[in-house]
């Protein structure tokens, strides 16, 4: 156990060229696992981290990859995310197994649209996290508004542990405000740490910014308060055990700065990782217990519903193995499955159980993993992040040992908003094509393949355009398959907008058993902010339906929603209920009930006033003031609507919501009208209706096409 309160398991996560990959590779440079620093965008090898031939092209991070270093005696778990929303499963997936993360903020751009997003999954899974404002070299690098960013858009308290020397060209080091001394990095890749007195220019400031980290601190802890007040002074290690406190509780955010590039800070930020983020004996783990009947909770009100009895996992290897596969990575030889342990110990040969499919597997081999590169390991116990060879399963599956029964909270997966069309050029590439497609989605939950039933076509739908684009370039690269692209389309909706009841018979009487179903309700149109898109109410009394025939009545509803009416997209936003029908002792069936529930469904949505919802995004542009006017007039022809500005020197960053449908040129657009100098970012945001003018459109011309696919 006090080797398990050394380790730490964290998580590098920020918007894109905030200099995540550049800060890994510091990190591992400083902790001795590697000997030579690379860079993210350069002549030498690419950094570690990207492994992949494509993200050493790009210079973009496209997979998370994980590694393992110690630092004063800490093992520490790393695991290096992307920063595009496109592959934003990776950071999902990644935070859903972690205990602590670092949040990479740049020191020009500050909280950006990304930042957010991760800020949001960081909260969803209760992450205690350290900001660190990096590239101090900047020109335009102003800490102090990061830091107020910090706490107006991500709404956390920021407690700054240090203060700049000088910024920009200028940026010498940091001042240590627990400690109070000036910290310099000589040499020539920073890895020699002067401490000295603080300069003469900065002991005010640092005075100054040392009481009003107390202040802050203070308003989390009673004894620290009391010190306050009687004017004492309490010794560092207590300081430091109260902030380690405020951020485990999620409290506080402690706040470092430097410059990865430059070499400057990353091993202060080593020093808080080890001193203020949580072991995994710090954070709270719970399950469902599979074995265990639902209850209803002590002092619910009367009519509650009964809910899974959750137990909490213990991090210790004595107990029954629990574990949580959370990606999955197929390589010539195999599936590698990143599993992370949360109770007992895990050895290879191991047998274990799959909770969700409930199949036995064996596990030949445990593996530690630097990015790319495997050690082989016997055993890895609680706490522990490892790969495992020969597990057969889907990202988010729960794997337990003999004596536990138990279910984790599986990984939030957004939806995908864009369609391509895909085929290989040559015949005999389909089936290189197909066992790709196959890889990919089972690796990215985010990744969908279907095949349209009518055209024939292959389809694949993701996050966005560089998401399908870097498979379709993997394909080509990995399979050495060349395949053809139709344009995308974007993944519409379609949504009833009036309560519609229904009444319908499905009866076929030919010679021999026939088929009778009878299902009588209405069609209710769900809130736009429901979380489910489909909802089924059974208000049948008096056995008018026998109970074997409720759920294929479902069924049938729900395949039915596959195609509406006038698009033949998705149907969202429906609540069937249904209240009444009748059977028929001989002729009907679940199959016959199945039929009525289908045929049913299609005929009420035609009468249920059905619109188009489009995915709408969230869009951030960053161009230099002058093209602030032709963007925002370029952005109103898109239907775009700005939701703010904000001017940060001779730049100006734009936020707009814009319809998906209008922004798929967008980046070669913005690259002319900005003289190449602009750049944005763009995230889903939710679903909205389509104007009636631009959906009547869009229903004729999709009508044309399914007409075309016809008469091939």
């Amino acid at each position: 156990m006090k080797e398990l309160a050394k380790l730490r398991n964290i998580g590098i996560s920020a918007h894109i060229d905030s200099g995540k990959t550049t800060l890994t590779e510091r990190i591992l440079f400083y902790s001795g696992r590697i000997h030579r620093m690379n860079e993210v965008k350069g002549d030498g090898d690419g950094a570690v981290m990207d492994h992949m031939e494509l993200e050493k092209e790009r210079g973009i991070t496209i997979t998370s990859a994980c590694t393992r270093v110690a630092w004063e005696d800490h093992p520490i778990n790393i695991i290096d995310t992307p920063g595009h929303v496109d592959f934003t499963v990776e950071v999902e997936r990644s935070l859903r197994v972690l205990d602590g993360a670092i949040l990479v903020l740049c020191s020009v751009g500050g909280v950006q649209s990304q930042s957010l997003t991760v800020d949001r999954q960081m909260k969803r899974y209760q992450i205690p996290r350290i900001a660190f404002i990096n590239k101090m070299d900047r020109i335009g690098a102003n800490p102090k508004k990061v830091i107020q960013q910090i706490k107006e858009k991500l709404g956390v308290t920021p407690l700054p542990l240090q203060i700049p020397m000088g910024a920009e060209s200028r940026f010498q080091g940091v001042v240590d405000l627990l400690r109070m001394q000036a910290i310099f990095y000589d040499g020539e890749k920073g890895e020699k740490i002067r401490h000295e007195p603080i300069p003469e220019d900065y002991i005010d400031e640092a005075k100054e910014a040392r009481a009003a980290m107390l202040e802050t601190l203070s308003l989390y802890s009673d004894e620290l308060m009391e010190a306050l007040l009687e004017e004492r002074e309490l010794p560092v290690e207590d300081l430091v055990r109260l902030i380690r406190q405020a951020t485990i509780a999620q409290h506080l955010t402690p706040v470092m700065m430097g410059s990865a590039y430059k070499n400057k800070g990353v091993q202060t930020l080593l020093d808080a990782i080890v001193a203020f983020l949580p072991s995994p004996l710090d954070r709270q783990v719970f399950a469902t217990d599979l074995e265990a009947a639902p209850v209803v909770p002590e002092g619910a009100p009367e009519g509650a519903r009964a809910e899974p009895v959750k137990i909490r996992l213990q991090p210790e290897p004595t107990k029954p193995l629990v574990f949580m596969a959370f990606k999955i990575v197929e390589e010539s030889f195999g599936q590698i499955t990143y599993i992370r342990i949360y109770q007992g110990k895990f050895s290879k040969g191991d047998t274990v159980r799959n909770t969700r499919t409930n199949q036995n597997t064996r596990v030949g081999r445990l593996l530690r993993m630097h990015a790319d590169q495997k050690e082989d390991l016997d055993s890895a116990e609680a706490g522990d992040i490892v790969a495992a060879v020969g597990l057969n399963c889907a990202s988010g599956d729960t794997f337990c040992g003999q004596g536990a029964m138990v279910a984790l909270e599986s990984i939030y997966v957004p939806e995908a908003v864009i369609k391509l069309s895909i085929a290989p050029v040559k015949r005999d590439g389909a089936d290189k094509m197909a066992k790709a497609l196959e890889r990919f989605r089972r690796e990215d939950p985010t990744f969908r393949v279907s095949t349209d039933e009518e055209s024939g076509q292959t389809l694949i739908a993701g996050m966005g355009q560089l998401h399908l684009e870097i498979y379709v370039e993997r394909i080509k690269r990995e399979y050495k398959v060349e395949c053809e692209v139709g344009p995308p389309r974007v993944a519409y909706r379609e949504a009833p907008t009036k309560e519609t009841p229904y009444n319908y018979k499905h009866k076929k009487q030919t010679g021999g058993s026939g088929q009778y179903a009878h299902v009588v309700g209405k069609l209710v149109p769900l809130p736009e902010d429901s979380p489910t898109p489909y909802v089924f109410e059974n208000a049948v009394f008096g056995g008018r339906i026998p109970k074997e025939y409720i759920a294929p009545v479902d069924k049938g509803f729900q395949r039915a929603l596959v195609k509406g009416p006038l698009c033949e997209c998705e149907v969202v936003g429906v609540q069937a209920i249904l209240e009444d029908g009748s059977y028929h002792d001989v002729d009907s069936s679940e199959m016959a009930f199945q039929i009525c529930g289908f045929d049913c469904m299609r005929e009420t949505l035609r009468k249920a006033g059905m619109v188009l919802l489009e995915p709408i995004m969230n869009l951030e542009v960053e161009a230099p003031s002058e093209f602030q006017g032709s963007i925002t007039g370029h952005l109103a022809s898109k239907r775009g609507m700005i939701t703010s500005s904000e001017t940060m020197g001779a730049s100006v960053v734009l936020r707009a919501e814009v319809p998906l449908a209008t922004m798929f040129d967008y980046a070669n657009e913005l690259r002319s009208m900005t003289q190449g100098k602009g750049g944005f970012t763009m995230e889903f945001n939710r679903y909205k209706q389509v104007p009636k003018s631009i959906q009547d459109e869009l229903v004729e011309k999709r009508r044309k096409e399914i007409e075309e696919e016809k008469k091939k």
